[in-house]
């Protein structure tokens, strides 16, 4: 019977985890819901408003058109349940950080709970760079720079999924600190040396903005630049933050193994001018090493 019991503590804890988790999945869908159910009614008009950049730039008499029959009723319904989402995230990344959260130390508690908050900002603040400053930049260039015998008419289906798409893209290029100060944390690098990889991390985050937003160079140049600030602003936090750590002796102490390994093929045989012996030497001082074996036997 004693040795059933550690099987069914760990068959109970077990249980009890996936309850929790269940509980806590429950309660992240009811407040995407509730958020829905309260939006719903005004779907239309918070479409007006998302569409406001785009259609402020339409040539007089242009409007937005549906190709598919059932666009005009699933874009809206779409873009609430993107947005009930998007407003959830406190209380989604709340209740991933309350299952999580019993299974840190002390110090990673002190460290992931400004973390989690910051990230949650940050990216609410990339969405809003994208809707404030790029949206009528882009837009402005794209109705402009068309041929004058063409009608601009956007599909409200495809301008959703354009403007869902710079949304993630500034929203993740703005956890860029996030990122960074987690990468020091945990000792995979340290400021210095993201430092002297500035150019890399430049042509990175402009590969990063081509990928992430549409092909246009706009977008592209408007994401990275950001980056690029906001990856300063994490060194210069990773140096606030963990200003307790003598990283100059940690990079003194990789020199000085890098110099000991370099003193170590300095000395070795081969560098040093002595050849390996050949078979026939090889043989030779085999032979002597018995001959002085045998002769110290008869004695």
């Amino acid at each position: 019977m004693s040795e059933q019991d550690p099987e069914q503590s760990a068959a109970g804890s077990l249980m009890s985890h996936l309850v929790e988790l269940r509980d806590r999945v429950v309660r992240m869908v009811l407040s995407v819901l509730v958020i829905f159910l309260a939006l719903f009614y005004w779907a239309n008009d918070i479409y007006i408003y998302l569409a406001e950049p785009l259609t402020r730039h339409l040539p007089e008499g242009a409007n937005m058109i549906a190709i598919d029959v059932a666009s005009p009723f699933l874009t809206p319904f779409k873009l609430v349940l993107m947005l009930a989402v998007f407003l959830s995230m406190p209380v989604i990344l709340y209740q991933c950080w309350s299952f999580v959260a019993p299974g840190l130390y002390a110090n990673e508690k002190r460290l992931a709970g400004p973390l989690l908050v910051s990230s949650i900002l940050l990216f609410y603040a990339g969405v809003a760079f994208a809707y404030y400053v790029v949206f009528p930049l882009v837009f402005g260039f794209f109705t402009r720079i068309g041929p004058e015998i063409v009608n601009i008419s956007t599909d409200i289906g495809r301008y959703l999924d354009f403007v869902l798409a710079l949304f993630f893209g500034f929203g993740l290029a703005f956890e860029v600190p996030i990122a960074t100060i987690i990468l020091v944390a945990i000792g995979f690098t340290t400021p210095k040396k993201l430092a002297d990889k500035r150019p890399f991390v430049i042509v990175g985050a402009f590969i990063i903005g081509m990928l992430l937003t549409p092909p246009d160079v706009i977008s592209q140049v408007l994401l990275a630049f950001p980056m690029w600030i906001l990856f300063e602003g994490g060194l210069i936090a990773s140096k606030i933050i963990f200003r307790d750590r003598n990283f100059d002796e940690d990079e003194d102490d990789e020199d000085d193994e890098d110099d000991d390994d370099e003193a170590e093929v300095e000395t070795s045989p081969v560098v040093a001018g002595h050849e390996p012996l050949t078979d026939a030497e090889m043989e030779a001082e085999l032979d002597q090493a018995e001959g002085d074996e045998s002769s110290l036997d008869k004695q």
